[in-house]
């Protein structure tokens, strides 16, 4: 081996596991399993920006490619939803899960939009729909998703707007007490992975 090798060993192994790298989240970031996969991966960094429109023309894209991707049918529902565009959303959610009928998270951001709207029956039965397919979406977000997003407190889960949702409905109508604005701002919506 010559000198400058020798010396440079160490530097040359690191540049090449960092190609290496790079080349893996390349390809992680374009890789598609199914037709649409890009567009709805870029759909949701939008979404996570706040673009909604942008965020819409992404999944749009995706239904273009692939007319049954129910990650593009239920990111177009979640961006029609913080549009406040909530007959949109519906319809978007309802794609999805006819699409997908043990897709979790569409049950789960439906139920988000019928609570807002004020159907909290059906609100509820989409929740419990939810947790019933994949229990672990009542544990929320964890503590490294919190931080990275500087989200200090760990916002109120679907299992909890669940029970609260329950309790309340079980009490005679005057007394119930359904929407606390400052409190369902905080809910999160779930996305496709």
């Amino acid at each position: 081996m010559n000198q400058w090798l020798r010396q440079n060993i160490s530097g040359l192994v690191a540049l090449l596991v960092l190609a290496v790298v790079v080349a893996w989240v390349l390809k992680w970031r374009t890789a598609e399993q199914v037709a649409g996969d890009y567009q709805v991966k870029k759909g949701n960094y939008r979404l996570e920006d706040g673009q909604y429109q942008k965020a819409l023309e992404e999944f749009s894209l995706a239904l273009e490619r692939n007319p049954r991707h129910p990650g593009a049918h239920l990111g177009m529902g979640i961006a029609y939803m913080q549009m406040g565009r909530h007959e949109e959303a519906l319809q978007a959610f309802g794609k999805a899960i006819e699409i997908d009928p043990r897709m979790a998270v569409a049950y789960a951001d439906r139920g988000i939009l019928l609570d807002r709207m004020g159907r909290y029956e059906e609100a509820l039965r989409d929740y419990e729909r939810a947790l019933e397919l994949e229990p672990r979406l009542g544990k929320g977000p964890g503590w490294l998703w919190r931080f990275l997003r500087n989200i200090p407190e760990k916002p109120p889960t679907i299992a909890d707007r669940a029970r609260y949702l329950r309790a309340e409905l079980a009490k005679p109508p005057q007394e119930r007490l359904l929407r606390v604005p400052e409190k369902d701002a905080e809910q999160l919506m779930y996305k496709f992975k």
